[in-house]
């Protein structure tokens, strides 16, 4: 395989990972993000945690999630748990923000 056809296939890859993106988000409320992955999800847990040696880091589970992970062959996963010392942002989803335009739609 080539450098440009290794390309390609990522290229690929990642438009349909937007493309089922787009299909999912208007099912989950919440946007996760840690350092490595991004996450869609309707139930987040996070808790600051500090360690013995006085560092602070943070524990989040989710259940029933989808992850932006191009090379994993399930993006649906029924719970996940991520414990990171780096940050995590946490947002709603306002679901106005996510409606799509029509197909066909004219202004007019």
């Amino acid at each position: 395989m080539s450098a440009e056809d290794l390309e390609k296939y990522e290229t690929e890859m990642e438009l349909q990972l937007y493309r089922e993106y787009r299909d999912v988000v208007g099912l989950f409320t919440y946007v996760v993000e840690t350092e490595r992955r991004f996450y869609l999800t309707n139930s987040v847990d996070l808790d600051v945690r500090t360690a013995e040696n006085g560092d602070v880091f943070f524990d989040v589970k989710m259940q029933d999630a989808w992850v932006w992970d191009m090379y994993r062959p399930a993006r649906f996963v029924k719970n996940v748990r991520v414990v990171t010392f780096k940050d995590v942002n946490v947002e709603e989803l306002a679901k106005a923000d996510l409606e799509m335009p029509k197909e066909g739609f004219s202004a007019g």
